[in-house]
């Protein structure tokens, strides 16, 4: 594989294994087991002198074809694909940490992302603290002798606020820590935090790299060092690892990832210039525009916006529930990174179990929306809000 290819023709080509029948499309192996020619060979392969899978749990060579075109994407020298995002959050979280740890996360995650590091954790010993990580000075302020991971999203779910990873990044390696990075929001096409001095990123890549609602997936990636020593026996002996055919799958999703986000961002940025100027719209947040109050920070480390938009409406919950209802194009769901557009209400929906005071601190109010912008026709969709907010009095 050519190491100059660009990111779309990575997508297409990168990591591709043929058996010995030339197939065009990647084989599915859906098998659990692999057989060995003698006793010696299978004794080799375990002890690790010889290349070759062992068993489905371990991987395969579907999933070895999308880890690697995922370090091909990433710019990584090692992944491990996982039965879903929550798996590789928990697994990238949980296999590096002992009881008396302790973890700095960016208190904007994703509910189950904060329910891993808020309260799973503890049982086990390990402490978390929850900052607000737009500003570094809080990151730093929370560091004890006993830190050794800093936990991050960036864009956050679901009000797009910024972290600044190379900041994040330069304390962590003043004390040894490592930066964990969930990249969902931007994908791998505007950001790259390994580049920016991250340690390990993960992925759902149930959203934009599937993006058309079909499976669940995660994946992990990072330094092969740093693979070898933490993730790979947690991985081998706790069992996440991801189906063969979700691996498929996500292999033939990901050649089109280039032109889906492209389409899909620039959806997200109509439709959020479209609502900044509505009467009904208290705000809208969006990376790509030149008010998001992080601006600066973005121009650093993205290169493009975001598929997600997030805006708040006047009559709150009440009006939230009309506009989502009026909507005929746009679809209430509470997955994002789709091939369709997608709207939830995250009070309700992916936020719901956090506090009220919790949800205040991060800006989510009952008036809050998350949109997901698909690749349908641009004009369709802001027909389509212009419609619904119609409904909704100014």
């Amino acid at each position: 594989m050519s190491k100059s290819w660009r990111p779309a023709t990575q997508l297409v080509h990168g990591g591709t294994l043929r058996s010995q029948y030339g197939e065009m499309s990647e084989a599915i192996y859906l098998t659990q087991g692999f057989v060995y020619d003698t006793s010696e060979a299978a004794e080799a392969r375990f002890k690790g002198e010889t290349d070759g899978f062992i068993y489905a749990r371990y991987g395969s060579p579907t999933n070895d074809m999308f880890e690697k075109r995922m370090c091909a994407l990433e710019g990584a020298e090692d992944a491990r694909a996982t039965a879903s995002g929550m798996a590789a959050v928990t697994a990238a979280i949980l296999c590096q940490l002992k009881a008396g740890d302790h973890i700095v996360a960016a208190r904007a995650l994703f509910g189950s992302c904060r329910w891993v590091v808020e309260t799973l954790a503890p049982k086990y010993g390990i402490e978390c603290t929850l900052v607000d990580g737009r500003h570094l000075e809080n990151w730093e302020k929370a560091i004890t002798p006993k830190t050794k991971v800093f936990f991050l999203e960036s864009p956050t779910n679901p009000t797009l606020e910024i972290v600044d990873i190379a900041g994040v990044a330069k304390l962590a390696n003043q004390i040894g820590a490592k930066v964990v990075v969930d990249n969902v929001f931007a994908t791998p096409l505007f950001q790259k935090p390994l580049e920016l001095g991250a340690h390990i990123v993960i992925y759902s890549a149930t959203k934009h790299i599937d993006g058309q609602g079909r499976c669940l997936g995660g994946v992990v990636l990072s330094d092969k060092q740093w693979i070898d020593e933490n993730l790979h026996d947690y991985f081998r002996h706790t069992g996440p690892a991801m189906s063969p055919f979700n691996a498929w799958t996500l292999l033939k999703g990901i050649e089109t990832l280039p032109l889906r986000v492209a389409q899909q961002t620039k959806n997200a940025a109509k439709i959020a210039d479209f609502l900044a100027e509505q009467k009904q719209v208290a705000r809208v947040i969006y990376p790509g525009r030149k008010d998001h109050p992080q601006a600066d920070i973005i121009a650093k480390q993205m290169t493009g916006g975001s598929t997600l938009v997030c805006f708040e409406l006047k009559g709150g919950k009440e009006a939230a529930f009309k506009l989502q209802n009026a909507l005929d194009v746009v679809t209430i769901s509470n997955n994002l990174g789709d091939t369709r557009s997608l709207i939830t209400h995250p009070a309700t929906t992916t936020h719901k179990n956090l506090s009220d005071e919790a949800r205040a601190e991060l800006g989510i109010s009952a008036g809050t929306v998350r949109l997901s912008a698909g690749i349908e026709d641009t004009d369709d969709l802001l027909e389509d809000f212009a419609q619904a907010l119609s409904k909704i009095p100014a």
